[in-house]
């Protein structure tokens, strides 16, 4: 074989190999090292140029300016008592629903927004600019809960569910477990089958939006000896006999984000409880998680932000040595880094968001979205404190905050240490 005719990638691999390496080996090592384009059906041809990433729409510029004044306005003056006491305000949560920050997809068949996903981004980053415990309680509405009885639903479940995810329903998503964090389908909760109903038995942890939940997407197994393959999604509605909400948790951040076990003892739900098809619980998961690192990266974007944000004013004003802070060269270059990795971070996570919306490939561009915008995070967190001195340590000044709140990004969604794609 001539070397002309390899491709890039066999050319590097040394010839006695290629008996050993099979083609279809090749082709997946050349699927995961290509850029997304390749991967991708040609875009339509236009006299226009395609615009740019960061181009908002005049319904997205207002859309987030809606967003940002709700932050700044009723979110900002609450942010430390939240923090503190461990607990999300009564009127912030109704306010994202008064607002159309809660169930942004759904259709207007049932009264919905019928928003796009990337308002969704919008919603998620702009809202962790000022507080990441907001954000996340949007984001997982919109990217688990209410995708899910989008796309699977019954008309009973939507007519049930979808009139009221946008309205006054908070619902939560039970996958994880104390056996099941990384690896998911490990899960020990059953739901067995008794006469034209299931009984749920078993604990859900770390279930983000829990305290407030009016219902549950409870993932549980109906037949455990099938392994992953029994794994069926409930809707479990929070006042159903047997259903119990633990404590919150006392995090290190998103504090006021509800994190609780929820516990099923008995809990006996109808035929119709089932979401989508019985054994395809694992399968949902998945796909919903899929797109749910997407909002996770859109939170670590808007906290990175709001970090920076508040970090750059202080360094204006407060001056040592005769001069501002800012005006060191070495200042200004850890500045310029930190502004650079935001701006790349957004191209990933708004990239990824319009691939899905589009309806084409982007589970590999979402898991690096989110991996390197939860790098970025806390990164850039880390510096701002540095960069702000003994201020940026105490809690009189936001930034301490961003830094704890940043963490999470690394763990749920998918842990860094495992390879992000």
């Amino acid at each position: 074989m001539s070397i002309a005719h390899l491709s890039p990638s066999e050319a590097m691999i040394p010839r006695r190999l290629f008996s050993i390496v099979p083609k279809s080996l090749l082709q997946s090592s050349r699927n995961f090292t290509a850029g997304a384009s390749s991967t991708l059906p040609p875009r339509p041809d236009s006299e226009t140029a395609p615009p740019p990433l960061t181009q908002l729409s005049e319904d997205e510029t207002a859309f987030k300016e809606t967003v940002k004044k709700f932050s700044i306005d009723v979110i900002k003056p609450l942010v430390r008592k939240m923090d503190a006491e461990s607990k999300m305000d009564k009127s912030i949560i109704d306010g994202c629903f008064e607002n159309g920050f809660m169930g942004l997809e759904v259709p207007s068949k049932y009264d919905g927004p019928e928003a796009s996903f990337f308002n969704t981004v919008l919603v998620v980053e702009e809202l962790a600019t000022v507080d990441p415990s907001v954000s996340v309680f949007c984001d997982v509405q919109n990217t688990l809960v209410a995708p899910l009885i989008i796309q699977l639903g019954s008309e009973e479940q939507k007519q049930k569910y979808l009139t009221r995810v946008h309205k006054d329903w908070v619902g939560s998503f039970c996958l994880s477990e104390a056996s099941s964090g990384s690896d998911a389908f490990a899960l020990k909760t059953t739901a067995k089958a008794d006469g034209n109903d299931f009984l749920i038995n078993g604990s859900k942890l770390w279930i983000t939006n829990a305290a407030s939940a009016s219902f549950f997407l409870v993932m549980a197994n109906c037949e455990p000896e099938k392994g992953y393959r029994g794994i069926t999604c409930f809707l479990v509605d929070r006042d159903a006999p047997g259903l119990s909400v633990g404590k919150t948790e006392d995090k290190l951040g998103i504090r006021a984000s509800s994190t609780c076990p929820v516990h099923f003892d008995n809990v006996r739900v109808p035929k119709s409880a089932i979401l989508g098809e019985y054994g395809k619980g694992y399968k949902y998961s998945i796909e919903c998680l899929n797109a749910g690192r997407i909002g996770i990266g859109a939170q670590m974007l808007g906290l990175a932000q709001g970090c920076l944000d508040n970090t750059v004013p202080y360094l204006q004003e407060r001056k040592q040595f005769g001069s501002r802070i800012i005006d060191f060269q070495s200042v200004q270059h850890q500045i310029s880094t930190i502004a650079t990795d935001i701006e790349a971070a957004r191209l990933l996570v708004y990239n990824a968001a319009r691939l899905k919306e589009s309806n084409l490939p982007y589970i590999k561009q979402a898991a690096m979205a989110k991996w390197y915008a939860s790098v970025v995070a806390t990164t850039s967190t880390s510096k701002c404190v540095e960069l702000l001195g003994g201020v940026g340590f105490t809690k009189e000044f936001p930034v301490e905050k961003y830094y704890r709140d940043a963490k999470i990004g690394t763990i749920y969604e998918g842990r860094n240490f495992k390879h992000p794609t």
